[in-house]
């Protein structure tokens, strides 16, 4: 199948990325299967890959080869979001734009976790098991073009230092949040949507000048967590 460009095998029984695809994929559909592990070698032929959508499996970190997105250049889309991972797996596409990593158990980002990934413009890491002390301070700082970035649904006590300036969207709702530290914001004059619905911020847990560093910003939601102090 030399010309195959599309392949859908979502929803089967496979327990593993199958080897011997047709080498000009760009779209593979292995989602809703129970692949729980991706070998170094599955995916060397499909070197003009472009999407790869591995959502609702059984995939762990470890369970992922770390070279096994290696030589994937074209690929700029990866869902894996509803899996087991509970860190960010190594090895990860290093030209990829969207990063979907949702829904998983993932409790830490390292240092050196995205520091590959240059070229994110979008990272969803929400509904995962992050808070504060496990995300590192200068996790985010190789991803210099991130546009969109959600970090919801986690345990986060703080918006977290360090974020990227280049950023249009950020999402922290359904967090813990109760402080919004010194100058986290700033440098943020791209920011156009932030999002920190159902927290648990007061009046005084924003920094003074805070939102006078968001020159951009057009949609802001607060959400409920003001309204239980607004007497």
């Amino acid at each position: 199948l030399s010309s195959l460009e599309y392949l859908d095998l979502s929803n089967n029984n496979l327990s593993v990325v199958p080897k011997g695809l047709p080498r000009n994929l760009v779209l593979l559909h292995l989602e809703k299967n129970a692949i729980s592990s991706i070998p170094g070698d599955a995916l060397t032929s499909v070197r003009n890959l472009e999407y790869l959508l591995l959502h609702n499996n059984k995939l762990r970190s470890r369970s992922i080869h770390p070279m096994a997105f290696q030589g994937l250049k074209k690929l700029h889309t990866l869902h894996l979001y509803n899996n087991l991972l509970e860190r960010v797996p190594r090895g990860l596409p290093r030209r990829a734009k969207t990063l979907m990593l949702l829904h998983n158990f993932i409790s830490e980002i390292n240092r050196n976790d995205l520091s590959l990934l240059y070229t994110l413009t979008e990272l969803n890491l929400s509904y995962n098991k992050l808070t504060n002390l496990k995300i590192h301070r200068d996790a985010f700082r190789k991803l210099r073009i991130l546009e969109t970035l959600d970090l919801s649904g986690n345990s986060l006590h703080a918006v977290p230092m360090g974020l990227p300036h280049s950023l249009q969207v950020l999402e922290i709702k359904n967090n813990q949040l109760s402080l919004i530290p010194d100058g986290v914001l700033t440098g943020m004059q791209k920011l156009q949507k932030l999002i920190l619905s159902d927290n648990k911020l007061k009046l005084n847990s924003v920094y003074q000048g805070a939102w006078m560093e968001l020159s951009a910003l057009t949609v802001s939601d607060l959400q409920r967590h003001w309204s239980d102090y607004a007497c």
